[in-house]
């Protein structure tokens, strides 16, 4: 059941990576004194208001945001968005994805502590690489929060002639019920990179 839970979940990664870099083109929707426009960050826009006066606004991004998902909570920049994938029985899946593949995961069970999926998971999101004769190495990991929370899993490598992939995989629970992390960045995409994994551990709270 358990290797089910992590299949169904890697599927539900790699389906939803795709999702997480589209945009709408027309992000949002600006109201000012009840008239309404559509908008982008960064656009400016012309508004007649009600008393015929015509006003440019502008709607910029903050440069992070703040997400909770009710047990923990996380601050990433804001040009990033998290989707949500229920998984089923009791489980649900936020991710944070990158165009470079960059991955931020956290899994809540509401049924079970998950702390002992974790090499399970590190199975399912590196058995295709490994079985076209890539390297895999792991090695125990603990994290310590802000908080003083702390997390245990591993953390693992996987080669290839030409790339690297590095994964962190921790877990935090309870009796019945817990959550866990998961990170994946590419050797090539660290510089770039590792400042959106760097903010996720930084401000990662849990609320169990």
């Amino acid at each position: 059941m358990t290797r089910k839970f992590a299949a169904a979940a890697f599927a539900a990664i790699m389906l939803c990576t795709g999702f997480a870099r589209a945009e709408d083109p027309k992000a949002f929707k600006l109201t000012i004194d009840g008239v309404s426009v559509d908008i982008d960050p960064g656009e400016d826009v012309d508004v007649t208001l009600p008393g015929g006066k015509t006003s440019k606004v502008r709607l910029e991004h903050n440069d992070f945001a703040s997400f909770s998902g009710g047990t923990f909570s996380f601050v990433h920049p804001s040009n990033y968005s998290v989707t949500k994938t229920d998984l089923g029985d009791g489980i649900a899946q936020y991710l944070m994805a990158s165009a470079l593949g960059t991955l931020v995961v956290v899994q809540k069970y509401d049924k079970m502590n998950p702390v002992s999926l974790n090499q399970l998971m590190l199975q399912e999101m590196t058995k295709e690489t490994v079985q076209a004769g890539g390297e895999l190495t792991q090695e125990p990991a603990t994290r310590k929060l802000a908080d003083g929370k702390e997390l245990t899993g591993l953390k693992a490598t996987v080669k290839t002639r030409t790339d690297r992939a590095d994964f962190e995989i921790v877990g935090f629970g309870t009796t019945d019920q817990g959550l866990l992390f998961i990170t994946r960045i590419g050797d090539q995409d660290n510089a770039t990179e590792q400042p959106l994994i760097d903010k996720f551990w930084e401000t990662l709270k849990i609320k169990l």
